[in-house]
């Protein structure tokens, strides 16, 4: 899973510089976020949204994803994934709320790149605010696949998927 970005790609906080009109990952509602709703989570630290682009151009966004804190009941959590979290009523968690590759740069590996940052982010803020597991809210079956291929394990009935901290500090050590 440890798939840093290449040396000619790179992942940074969103800001003012990226052009975000022209992204199309073909899912309207993560087209939409993305130009009319991401810059104003930042602004008032709902979520941290993260630009993946070339080093040569910079402002050409290729990809993006969503990380912010959350709390899920232990209840809702596979047993699978249960033995490594805490004994609390709430876990603890660090959504991915959203992840997208543009649609002329799909099938290139460049979600793995994603979610591999996405991970060691979550990795290394997990002892500072608390985070016992990695969530995402896949959008269908496919998304859902793309997460279980990558150690996620599915909810019953829903396309929510959890990882522990545990399992994902492991895999972006590799």
């Amino acid at each position: 899973m440890a798939t840093p970005p290449t040396s000619d790609l790179q992942i940074e906080f969103l800001d003012d510089r990226h052009d975000r009109s022209g992204f199309t990952c073909g899912v309207e509602s993560l087209d939409r976020y993305l130009k009319t709703q991401a810059g104003q989570d930042v602004r008032r630290k709902a979520n941290g949204v993260f630009i993946l682009s070339e080093r040569a151009e910079p402002t050409c966004v290729l990809g993006y994803y969503t990380l912010c804190a959350m709390a899920l009941s232990r209840g809702d959590v596979p047993d699978a994934a249960r033995k490594h979290l805490p004994r609390y009523p709430l876990v603890s968690a660090t959504l991915i709320g959203r992840l997208a590759v543009s649609k002329d740069r799909q099938r290139q590996r460049l979600g793995a790149v994603l979610l591999a940052d996405a991970l060691r982010r979550a990795v290394a803020s997990a002892g500072t605010v608390g985070s016992s597991m990695v969530i995402v809210d896949a959008l269908d079956e496919s998304a859902a696949a793309f997460y279980a291929a990558h150690g996620f394990v599915q909810l019953p009935d829903s396309f929510r998927l959890v990882l522990p901290m545990r399992l994902a500090g492991g895999m972006v050590e590799r």
